[in-house]
Formats: structure tokens, C-alpha cells, sequence
């Protein structure tokens, strides 16, 4: 069953994501990122950009790079071919998430996203889904 973990507070959602794209790729792991096509973009630009020092390898999954790269930006994560890690920058359910070891839930701090978010714990916690709550205040993972 996948595992999935929700990570409540974040001040800059997508600043968030990438600090911890960056981390679970350190450890090994492939990542999909999930959303509507517009928050993608937003994140690919941030990928791209918040660190001086070093890259995080992303393509969006329709590249022809999909199988080689570490982190796919995906708005249909059933068509990705990682499966180890999704984050959803999103705000409904993922489809297709089930097929994951590991869901990732990002909730920032503005009322819609907590609203969005408290329904999709709700979604998961009705399907007997184990959830573990991180309260991350803004901070980094």
C-alpha cells in the first residue's frame, strides 16, 4: 500500500518542492511531480533556478528523456515510468497515485490550498490509507 505523507505549512509551496525533489533524489529516489500543466511550468522555472550551486535533472514526462531522468513533471502521473516518489503540487487526488511507493501531499498556508487538502486526507483516510502529518511552518525539509 502506498505511503503517503502530507507536509502542512509551507510558506513557498513550490520552493518547498524543490528543496525536497532535491533531497529524495540525493537519496536515490525517482520523482514525479504532479499538477495542472501551468504550476508545472512554474516549477520547472524553480527547479532551474533556486540553487546556485548545484541541478536538479527534470524533464516533463512526454520528453524522450523520461526513462533516463530522475524527476518527471507530470499533469497525468498514470503515464510516468518512475514510481517511487509522487509529489502533488496539485489540489485534487492524484490519479493513478496508488501505484506509487510513496505520495508526497504539499499544503501551503493559504485557507483554499488547507481546505483542498483537508478533503484529500479525508479521500485517503477513508480508504484505510496510513497517513503521517509533517507540520513544517515554512521551514525546509
Amino acid at each position: 500500500m502506498t505511503r503517503i505523507d502530507f507536509h502542512v505549512g509551507a510558506g513557498d509551496k513550490l520552493d518547498y518542492a524543490a528543496r525536497l525533489v532535491r533531497k529524495a533524489v540525493g537519496s536515490g529516489a525517482k520523482v514525479t511531480v504532479t499538477a495542472e500543466r501551468p504550476v508545472l511550468e512554474q516549477f520547472d522555472v524553480k527547479l532551474w533556478t533556486f540553487a546556485q550551486l548545484d541541478f536538479t535533472p527534470h524533464v516533463f514526462a512526454d520528453s524522450p528523456l523520461a526513462d533516463v531522468t530522475p524527476v518527471l513533471l507530470a499533469d497525468d502521473p498514470k503515464k510516468s515510468p518512475l514510481h517511487d516518489v509522487l509529489v502533488n503540487l496539485g489540489d485534487t487526488v492524484p490519479e493513478g497515485f496508488a501505484g506509487f511507493e510513496r505520495l508526497i501531499e504539499l499544503i501551503g498556508q493559504a485557507e483554499p490550498d488547507k481546505a483542498a487538502g483537508r478533503e484529500r486526507y479525508r479521500h485517503y483516510r477513508e480508504r484505510g490509507y496510513a497517513l503521517t502529518k509533517f507540520d513544517i511552518d515554512g521551514g525546509a525539509p
